[in-house]
């Protein structure tokens, strides 16, 4: 049997709001000027906490629900085939039975091998029916098209520990240019992170310790993230 068919809705920031559209015919240019579809929700005692991040992809703000939603945001900011991240981008709407189900994703990813929705739960969550069901027809609707659908929960700890760490490090237009050309052209490649911090003794060390976290950051050079970033973890230049 053919999947029942999906119509969205999209919001954009001079407040026009696009309804029931085919889902086949939204592009991802029209998402790309999508505004979140929710506003912000704070209350005493709330369970989730709400912010805004400012993404060194977007070069702008980006909102999240729940901390959880916060990890994706780093991540996704930290990868270099993500190009654009959208919050909300979209309610989408589908009939089941006799029932109306609607949902909204959490995040669109822009990437170099293509558009990628998000959404974002607590592992604990993912086998609660309603959940359930909802993932599965966003899912089909969302491969349908040739995207890529993914639920994301929560990343390995020491790897999320180095990313938000390393994001202290993201915002490029603090560090000197010719301080990142030299550290480019340094020979760093197997130099344990401590030693990599000495090689420009002309500069201020933390000026260069900094430097160093940056070019990491935006994958100039890249380190084994998968444990503690710790001052003998070698350093190896991008391929």
């Amino acid at each position: 049997m053919d999947d029942p068919a999906v119509v969205v809705s999209v919001r954009f920031l001079d407040g026009k709001l696009v309804e029931d559209l085919p889902w086949t015919t939204v592009s991802v240019g029209v998402l790309r000027s999508a505004t979140p579809w929710r506003t912000f929700r704070w209350h005493r005692g709330q369970k989730h906490y709400s912010g805004s991040y400012w993404s060194a992809t977007m070069r702008g703000h980006v909102i999240y629900e729940s901390r959880l939603e916060l990890t994706r945001l780093l991540h996704a900011d930290f990868d270099p085939l993500v190009q654009g991240i959208v919050a909300q981008p979209l309610l989408m709407k589908t009939m089941a039975g006799a029932k109306v189900r609607s949902h909204i994703p959490d995040y669109l990813l822009i990437t170099a091998q293509g558009p990628v929705v998000v959404d974002v739960k607590p592992h604990r969550q993912l086998t609660r029916p309603e959940v359930a069901i909802t993932f599965e027809w966003t899912r089909r609707a969302v491969e349908a098209r040739g995207w890529r659908y993914e639920v994301w929960s929560e990343p390995p700890e020491a790897e999320l520990e180095n990313i938000r760490f390393l994001a202290g490090y993201r915002r490029d237009w603090l560090f000197r240019p010719e301080l990142l050309d030299e550290l480019r052209l340094a020979d760093l490649d197997g130099l344990p992170l401590d030693a990599a911090i000495q090689q420009l003794p002309h500069w201020p060390k933390p000026c260069v310790h900094a430097a160093v976290h940056h070019l990491l950051w935006a994958h100039d050079l890249r380190a084994d993230l998968s444990e503690p970033l710790i001052p003998s973890r070698l350093l190896r230049r991008a391929a």
